[in-house]
């Protein structure tokens, strides 16, 4: 079952429009009507830190192999997926 915190940070990220103008490391997140609603960045650990649009940290997801683990802002893990 997946908590609400990590339906909170799955929900934008599924209608939002994502660019990879910024950097090949960095992501923009927008909304419907396009106001930025957060960004993400991708380290060569990795590991990717989600951040609100005011830059607070909301998240984290760690890959590893084919597994992808997501935290919420204070390190808990809170989902997990693995692909095939």
């Amino acid at each position: 079952m997946i908590s609400s915190t990590a339906k909170l940070l799955l929900t934008p990220l599924t209608v939002a429009l994502i660019t990879g103008a910024d950097s090949a490391q960095s992501k923009r997140f927008y909304d419907l009507v396009g106001r930025s609603i957060g960004t993400s960045s991708t380290y060569s650990q990795g590991m990717t830190t989600f951040y609100d649009a005011s830059g607070k940290v909301i998240g984290r997801e760690s890959t590893t192999g084919n597994t992808t683990t997501v935290y919420d802002a204070r390190g808990r893990s809170i989902g997990r997926t693995t692909g095939r």
